[in-house]
């Protein structure tokens, strides 16, 4: 059971309804981890930034961001997110238990790892191989995006977010990897 409740809709301030209402109108959707995070429409807003560095990361397709941010989550532990990212897998017809990786996949797999391993020793080849790859801006985005990505997790995993129940056929174990 999560550490913080998730926001009270109806008694909720004007400011945190706003932001509540703002989210589904540009989404769609409200998840668990979103509906905790508007305690503070501040750090909501500050999450949510993961969303305009997925979009400055636009010349990167989202198969390969799913398997960066995937591998992300996966080195952190973090649940939610794993199963999140499965889900985008599973939905665009991928196995994530046994997908095979691009070049490109397999390089921000390993810098994704990389990222959560040791932050402080990203080995020199990945360095060498994403900046053959990837601009300048690109590269910062990438970082940029990975930091987000890793402070979701980290989030998730330290408040015990509630699982999303509409994730629960996406985890792994549950059976519909055989996409």
């Amino acid at each position: 059971m999560s550490h913080i409740p998730q926001i009270d809709y109806a008694t909720a301030s004007k400011e945190i309804r706003a932001a509540h209402d703002e989210e589904v109108r540009v989404r769609g959707r409200m998840t668990n981890m979103k509906r905790t995070l508007l305690h503070s429409p501040a750090a909501h807003r500050i999450y949510a930034e993961w969303f305009t560095l997925r979009a400055e990361l636009s010349a990167v397709a989202d198969r390969p961001i799913w398997i960066f941010s995937h591998a992300i989550s996966k080195a952190a532990k973090s649940k939610i997110a794993i199963t999140f990212f499965r889900r985008a897998l599973i939905n665009a017809g991928f196995n994530p238990d046994a997908v095979l990786l691009s070049e490109e996949e397999a390089l921000l797999d390993a810098f994704g790892k990389a990222i959560v391993a040791d932050s402080n020793a990203i080995p020199a080849e990945i360095w060498t191989k994403l900046k053959e790859r990837y601009d300048r801006k690109t590269l910062v985005d990438l970082v940029a995006f990975a930091g987000i990505m890793l402070a979701t997790a980290v989030f998730n995993n330290v408040v015990e977010v509630d699982f999303d129940p509409e994730l629960e056929a996406f985890a792994e174990n549950a059976g519909v990897s055989d996409a």
